[in-house]
């Protein structure tokens, strides 16, 4: 079962790199081969919504990381293998197209080799300590263990091969038992994301989540930070049924989309099971995740951004609608229209959003005053970032804040900036 998600979302987290940004993805791509880049990426566009597959994700990625274990393949291993295995299948001469005899006999030899490596791997590596693959661990030994492999394991790795033997493996491996060992390539794949981000966890200390069960209706994070920043500044928040939206207020500046940011893609990593940037997280697994922070306008069908805004809370209803459980984020919500209009609609859909207390919500707004109306339902929470004047200059902690902000610093800034003067007087050099 996989986590309901969308590319709003994905863009939203900055999941993959952008232009000359790089993504969450490239912080935990230390895989060293190919195929374990493109696994992992495929882990990023599939997360979990189901408990055990969760927990058995995090217990093997932390087992590989409380034992610091490196990658037992060199990655230049892999690679010949996987230039061999790419290659098309034999032509009516029976030969390879498109390699060489030298290419051909550099192929063998990797795979002989690479086989070995697994094989050992499997019975003395430390793998053999992680007791959530043991059932793989002991189907790829039954592989390995096959008739049709038994020549690979009566060669040395590494060994000169005749002109007859390379050819006799070279038909054994791509069409006899092909399928075998792209099985025992997808193993080796799983194994490379799985140390990759074991180390990524080890290097900058982030927190394996806890996991309960769906329809338990808990978030908590602690010292939760963006992973992309040098110097972070961490913030707490939980949530739960009795306190299923918050509502966040701040100055421009103040940090509300860092954090935000932040906190949603901490639980959205968490539910791939991997380690999260936080000193410590526990959550309920949830049905979907729905984040709304950079929504362009969508002019090829007409959409003005505040059309964009109502058609992604009428997404987000139709899927709350149908009983899912799901984290929802809106970073300013109804930023597209009037204030009047504004005020009213983050009411109106925020008390909807209260009535759902098997999902979590958080909302940001500049309409501090829309905090008044919001006090009716108990189980909304209020948050803020606060602004600290020192003298003219705004100056901004970071940390999150229990209540409603009444920080009102914008003109300030103008004034700070000179621009009133500049368009009274003209510019000065």
């Amino acid at each position: 079962m996989f986590l309901q998600t969308d590319d709003q979302t994905i863009g939203d987290l900055r999941l993959f790199a952008k232009r000359e940004q790089k993504g969450i993805y490239d912080i935990y791509n230390n895989a060293a081969t190919r195929g374990g880049e493109l696994l992992l990426e495929k882990m990023f566009r599939n997360p979990l919504s189901d408990l055990e597959a969760i927990t058995e994700r995090i217990e093997i990625i932390s087992a590989f990381a409380k034992m610091k274990t490196a990658f037992p393949f060199t990655p230049a291993l892999l690679d010949s293998v996987e230039k061999y295995m790419s290659q098309d299948q034999e032509n009516k001469d029976g030969q390879r197209s498109g390699m060489g005899e030298k290419e051909i006999a550099n192929g063998v030899s990797a795979i002989i080799e690479l086989l070995h490596a697994l094989f050992d791997f499997l019975r003395q590596g430390d793998i053999t300590k992680v007791d959530r693959l043991k059932r793989e661990s002991t189907a790829m030994l039954h592989l390995l263990q096959e008739p049709g492999l038994e020549p690979v394991f009566k060669e040395r790795p590494a060994s000169k091969l005749s002109y007859a033997a390379t050819t006799a493996f070279d038909i054994l491996f791509r069409v006899k038992v092909r399928q075998e060992l792209m099985k025992a390539l997808h193993f080796i794949y799983g194994l490379d994301v799985f140390i990759a981000v074991a180390a990524v966890a080890n290097n900058r200390n982030f927190t394996f989540p806890v996991v309960r069960p769906k329809g338990s209706n808990v978030l908590k994070v602690e010292g939760v930070y963006h992973p992309e920043l040098k110097e972070p500044v961490p913030n707490s928040l939980e949530m739960h049924a009795g306190k299923s939206v918050v509502f966040l207020t701040g100055a421009n500046m103040a940090g509300k989309s860092t954090f935000l940011r932040s906190y949603s893609t901490a639980v959205y990593i968490a539910h791939m099971g991997f380690p999260v940037a936080a000193s410590a997280m526990e959550f309920s697994v949830m049905d979907g995740v729905y984040t709304t922070i950079n929504l362009p306008d969508n002019l090829g069908i007409g959409a003005s951004h505040f059309y964009a805004e109502v058609l992604r809370v009428k997404k987000v209803a139709a899927e709350l609608g149908a009983g899912k459980s799901l984290f929802v984020l809106f970073d300013e919500l109804f930023r597209g229209t009037n204030v009047k209009d504004a005020h009213e609609g983050t009411v109106a859909v925020t008390h909807a959003f209260a009535r759902k207390r098997t999902s979590l919500f958080i909302i940001s707004s500049h309409i501090v005053e829309a905090g008044d109306e919001l006090k009716q339902k108990n189980n909304i929470a209020f948050h803020y970032l606060p602004t600290r004047m020192n003298g003219t200059v705004p100056e901004y902690t970071y940390k999150l804040e229990t209540g409603i902000t009444d920080d009102r610093h914008g003109m300030i800034i103008i004034r700070n900036e000179g621009i009133l003067d500049t368009l009274k007087n003209g510019k000065k050099n």
